[in-house]
């Protein structure tokens, strides 16, 4: 079984002591692990099929990690088999003036998941308790008024029949680099680039403090962080699968019992 304890967050976590480079599911050739990386699709689609069957619990996926950690493509590879009428996936980018008029959870609590669904949120509410942190706009007291807030919000997703799994997809600045210059020498990513994401890079440091804060203070027992390494695409894909399907098969889905009346019966 695989062993995720050392990159599940807790009091005593030290974010700057979990190396990004580190492959712990990533195992023999690459071809081996993209076979494997399908397989677990393949697994993941079933138990998402008798999730939505069943139709009564939900499951949120949180991806929340600096610029090009992957959230995107973690979404396009581990759920490459799974029926869209079973998953969604929010984008949360800067708030709009009609979701800043408003409490900061408000456009996430619209966005959590139907019964019978997995959503995936790419980006989260946490930017509120990282940009605003980094950037000065709240101090120590808010942020810990927030982390309290977040914690509560939480709780109640998960009292109503909701299981959150949380992932930090956890890039290295060298990785990051490397990626960045990527997208503005390849024409067909230079789409993704924005040059905020430079100025956002000159504040490596700050952001790794304020992960490092609210990592700790929001992993709790009832949605608790785990630090997932991204240097490499192929360990952060398999690393996020294995827990999806680890979560997906601690609820014990059934599909609904079948129905006595159907025995028999012919299709003319």
């Amino acid at each position: 079984m695989k062993n995720f304890a050392p990159y599940r967050v807790h009091s005593r976590f030290k974010l700057d002591r979990l190396n990004p480079r580190a492959t712990p599911f990533a195992q023999g050739s690459a071809t081996a692990q993209f076979k494997h990386l399908k397989e677990l699709a393949l697994e993941l689609d079933l138990l998402q099929n008798q999730l939505h069957a069943e139709g009564r619990r939900k499951v949120l996926l949180v991806l929340q990690g600096m610029d090009t950690s992957g959230k995107d493509g973690t979404i396009r590879w581990v759920f490459a088999r799974c029926s869209p009428l079973g998953v969604g996936v929010t984008a949360f980018k800067a708030p709009s003036d009609t979701e800043r008029a408003r409490d900061y959870l408000w456009r996430c609590h619209a966005a959590v998941p139907a019964a019978g669904q997995i959503m995936i949120w790419n980006r989260s509410h946490y930017e509120d308790v990282l940009v605003p942190v980094v950037e000065g706009w709240i101090d120590k007291k808010e942020a810990q008024r927030r982390y309290a807030q977040i914690n509560d919000f939480e709780r109640l997703l998960v009292e109503t029949g909701t299981v959150v799994i949380k992932c930090m997809l956890h890039i290295s600045k060298d990785e990051q680099r490397t990626r960045l210059q990527e997208r503005i020498d390849t024409a067909s990513k230079q789409w993704k680039f924005a040059r905020s994401d430079l100025e956002t890079r000159k504040k490596w440091e700050p952001y790794q403090r304020a992960y490092q804060r609210a990592l700790t203070a929001t992993s709790t027992a009832h949605a608790p962080w785990h630090v997932i390494p991204a240097d490499d695409k192929s360990q952060r894909n398999l690393m996020v699968a294995h827990l999806l399907i680890r979560h997906l098969k601690k609820m014990k889905l059934h599909l609904p019992p079948a129905d006595p009346s159907l025995h028999g019966l012919i299709v003319e």
